[in-house]
C-alpha cells in the first residue's frame, strides 16, 4: 500500500471516528475465519505474558534535583494505556516505560517528577475513559504531561477502528481541556510478535499501521503529538527478538522498553518546553517538514520513532502537520523512591 493510500484509509477511519460511522474495519471479512485461528493458535503460545506481575513503579524520580524554590517543584508525569504502558513483561519497577521516562524528563528538566501510572494490562482504547476519569479526579494533582500507549488490544479483539480512535480523540480532548499535554505512543507492530504466522503476520502489520495513522490524526486534531512505536515490536525486536521481547515473547524485554522511550521522551520534553529551540525546526536533511495530516500519520506508521503535532488548522488539504524524526536520547534506569504514590498500576491480564 502507497503513502497516499495509507493516508487516505487512515483519513475515512479517523473521519468516522469524528463523526460517527462506526463499520471501518481493520482486515478484509473473508480472511476472518483464518484470521482467528491464526490468532487463537498464537494466544495460546504467548499465553498471556510469562510474567502478569507489573512492578509499581510509581514515585519521585530525580530527586538530586529535589529542592526548593520557584521552578523546581516536582512535574507531574502520568501513564495511561495497555501492559505496554504499565511495563508488563519485565521484572524491576525501573525497568519499566513510566520509570525510564521519569528519570529521562528529571535529567531534561533538572526537577524532581512524580510518575503516576493508570495503564491497564489487557485494556482496548474503551478503557481510556475511565483511565482519564482517575487522572482528572484531584482538580490539584492534574498532569504536566501524559503519555498514552494503547491499540495493541484493540487490533487483537478486532475492535473497529473508527471506534477504537473516538475512545482515543475523546481521551486527549478531556486532558487536554483540563491543560494537559498529551503525547501518544501509537499502535506498535504486531506483525512482528514471534508466535505470529503468515498469513496473520501480514494482516497484523497492516492493521496495526492502519490504526497508528488513524490514531495520528485524531489525536493532533485534539491538540496532542504522537510518536510512532513501530520499534517496539518492530524491525529491531524482528532482528534481535533473543535480546529485545521478553520472556513471553509478547510483551518488550528491558531493552524494548528502553529503546521505546528513547523514542518517546524528546517529544515529552518538546511538549513542556524543554527541548532546544533550534531542534522545534524542521530540519531537511532529516526529511522533516509540513505535511496534511493524514500524509504525515501515514509516512509516521511506517517508520518507527516519528514525531507527529499540530502545525497549521487549514491547507489546501485540510489541517497540516510538523513530521519530526529527532534524536533519541539515552535515558537512565532508575528505580523509584520507597515514598511512592498510592494506587499503582493494577497487574493481570495481557
Amino acid at each position: 500500500m502507497t503513502s497516499m493510500s495509507r493516508a487516505r484509509v487512515a483519513r475515512r477511519i479517523a473521519a468516522g471516528a469524528a463523526y460517527g460511522g462506526g463499520g471501518i474495519g481493520l482486515a478484509g471479512a473473508a480472511a476472518v475465519g483464518l484470521v482467528l485461528a491464526e490468532m487463537h493458535l498464537a494466544r495460546r503460545q504467548v499465553n498471556n505474558g510469562a510474567h502478569p506481575h507489573v512492578p509499581q513503579a510509581d514515585g519521585r524520580y530525580g530527586l538530586a534535583y529535589d529542592a526548593p524554590g520557584p521552578g523546581k517543584e516536582p512535574l507531574r508525569l502520568t501513564m495511561l494505556g495497555d501492559s505496554t504502558a504499565a511495563g508488563q513483561g519485565v521484572r524491576r519497577s525501573g525497568q519499566t516505560p513510566g520509570a525510564l521516562l521519569a528519570s529521562g524528563l528529571a535529567a531534561v528538566a533538572e526537577r524532581p517528577v512524580e510518575l503516576r501510572n493508570v495503564a491497564l494490562p489487557g485494556a482496548q482504547s474503551d478503557d481510556l475513559d475511565r483511565q482519564v476519569a482517575l487522572v482528572l479526579g484531584d482538580s490539584e494533582q492534574v498532569p504536566d504531561v501524559c503519555v498514552i500507549m494503547i491499540g495493541a488490544n484493540d487490533v487483537t479483539h478486532r475492535m473497529p477502528a473508527t471506534r477504537s480512535v473516538r475512545h482515543l480523540s475523546s481521551a486527549v480532548r478531556r486532558l487536554r481541556t483540563a491543560g494537559t499535554e498529551v503525547v501518544v505512543g501509537t499502535c506498535p507492530d504486531l506483525g512482528t510478535i514471534e508466535p505470529v504466522q503468515q498469513p496473520l503476520r501480514w494482516l497484523a502489520r497492516r492493521a496495526s499501521r492502519q490504526l497508528a495513522a488513524a490514531q495520528t490524526i485524531g489525536t493532533v486534531e485534539q491538540g496532542g503529538r504522537t510518536v510512532s512505536l513501530g520499534d517496539l515490536l518492530g524491525p529491531e525486536f524482528e532482528a534481535n527478538p533473543s535480546e529485545l521481547f521478553g520472556p513471553d515473547h509478547y510483551h518488550p524485554s528491558a531493552e524494548g522498553y528502553a529503546t521505546a522511550a528513547m523514542a518517546v521522551l524528546p517529544t515529552v520534553c518538546a511538549a513542556l518546553g524543554l527541548w532546544p529551540a533550534e531542534e522545534e525546526r524542521p530540519d531537511v536533511s532529516r526529511r522533516e517538514g509540513f505535511l496534511p495530516v493524514a500524509r504525515a500519520a501515514a509516512e509516521a506508521a511506517s517508520e518507527p520513532g516519528t514525531e507527529v503535532t499540530a502545525a497549521m488548522p487549514t491547507g489546501p488539504r485540510g489541517p497540516w502537520a510538523l513530521l519530526k524524526r529527532r534524536r533519541r536520547r539515552r535515558v537512565p534506569e532508575a528505580e523509584p523512591t520507597p515514598s511512592s504514590l498510592s494506587g499503582g498500576p493494577p497487574s493481570g491480564g495481557a
